[in-house]
């Protein structure tokens, strides 16, 4: 007995010395808000606590974050754990070796529980170089209690929308609009639109080349325009005179006198929260065009965990990746800090515990069921936005025709393309 005993007790110094000599000091970094900050420290003492590793924080607002990361991916100082943003994986990543190949950790991280599309997102040249934490997209709310108030249904088409202006103006006030759109939205729309009528990207993510020809941008800069001398939306110069306000601190909003947007779908409850009581906004399927090629969807990873290809504990830190984005404790912790998840078992787990508003749980379906081409991430890389916005907004300005604007659009866009 004493035999077996002491047989036992040396396996179990064994295991002992076995896990410490696994335990691993791991870094991760990451932006957000103080909830996020706080329910990610609050995850990974628990995560470190399953595995016997410690994972120290840095973590920091979204404003000058990629700077931080890039001056330390170019000196290999980086965090083992990173959250990245989708758009900069042809950035820090370019042919798929910036980071390291999650596919080698697949017996860690359990990759069932992300789409084949999902997945997708974060692969560059064959490799995952990230897991998306969630997944956004655009979609349209409606305030449905100003539409009630002028006898309308909420549009389902963007003639529709057109042709309820009028009566949105008459019933609810003069100074009323269906709809808003200017700038970063202003141009979404415009993609959404173009995209639905020839059924491509902006962006070829193939060639990484504009897609769309002169004709094709130009229809949708005139159907901007359209909105504007309707009515349906005000004008960029009218938003800018206001201060450029933020639309959920805008007291129009507020008020049912804007009555829809289009937004991630990941902002519902920042924009519902301002709504005066009784007022109910909804998420509703894309507005579609006549003879719609495709509903155009523009979904993305909204950001992705990866590991630094410099980590020298690159399996402890896939345990931690596993862990924070499928393990049910872990998950609740960290609820819908980062958005509705992608992994099919957490979000099982926050629908189960009642952690995600039904309304956040329609958008998000709608935007994970609708069609549309894949997109390219170099559709928001700052040289590519800096391009297109600054064309578009000489053009809403009245300054240059939509022809022309179409076409200096595209040459330098393709411009900034090329040297990336």
């Amino acid at each position: 007995m004493r035999k077996i005993t002491a047989a036992f007790l040396g396996l179990a110094m064994a295991a002992t010395s076995l896990g410490a000599a696994h335990a691993a000091t791991l870094r991760m970094s990451w932006w957000g808000s103080d909830d996020r900050h706080k329910a990610t420290q609050e995850a990974l003492k628990v995560c470190g606590a399953k595995f016997g590793h410690t994972i120290n924080p840095e973590f920091t607002g979204w404003t000058g974050h990629q700077e931080k990361i890039t001056t330390q991916i170019a000196g290999g100082t980086e965090a083992d754990i990173m959250q990245i943003n989708w758009p900069w994986l042809p950035i820090f990543s370019k042919n798929g070796d910036g980071f390291a190949d999650l596919n080698q950790f697949k017996d860690i991280i359990d990759l069932s529980q992300w789409s084949a599309a999902d997945l997708e997102g974060g692969t560059v040249k064959g490799k995952l170089n990230g897991i998306p934490v969630s997944t956004t997209g655009r979609v349209f709310f409606f305030n449905k209690t100003t539409f009630e108030k002028a006898g309308l249904k909420v549009p389902t088409t963007w003639d529709e929308l057109l042709a309820d202006t009028p009566i949105i103006k008459e019933k609810v006030g003069a100074d009323a609009y269906p709809f808003e759109g200017a700038a970063l939205d202003a141009r979404m729309q415009l993609t959404l639109r173009v995209t639905q009528k020839t059924g491509k990207s902006f962006i070829d993510p193939d060639t990484n080349k504009v897609a769309w020809t002169a004709a094709e941008l130009a229809e949708g800069l005139k159907f901007y325009k359209t909105m504007v001398d309707k009515g349906t939306i005000m004008s960029w110069k009218q938003v800018a005179g206001t201060g450029n306000i933020l639309l959920h601190e805008n007291p129009n909003w507020a008020d049912g006198k804007i009555a829809g947007t289009y937004q991630w779908d990941s902002v519902y409850s920042k924009i519902a929260t301002p709504l005066q009581k009784g007022q109910e906004l909804v998420p509703v399927p894309l507005l579609t065009v006549a003879d719609a090629k495709t509903q155009g969807v523009y979904r993305k990873p909204s950001m992705l965990f990866a590991i630094s290809k410099h980590s020298k504990e690159p399996k402890a830190a896939a345990q931690i990746i596993n862990c924070l984005l499928n393990d049910p404790e872990a998950v609740t912790i960290l609820g819908a800090s980062r958005g509705i998840p992608s992994s099919k078992a957490a979000l099982a787990v926050l629908e189960k515990e009642g952690k995600i508003k039904p309304e956040q749980i329609l958008a998000h379906k709608l935007v994970m069921d609708a069609t549309g081409p894949k997109i390219s991430p170099l559709y928001e890389h700052p040289r590519v936005t800096e391009a297109f916005d600054s064309v578009f907004e000489a053009y809403a300005y009245g300054n240059i025709s939509a022809d022309d604007a179409a076409q200096e659009i595209i040459d330098s866009v393709d411009d900034a393309l090329s040297g990336l």
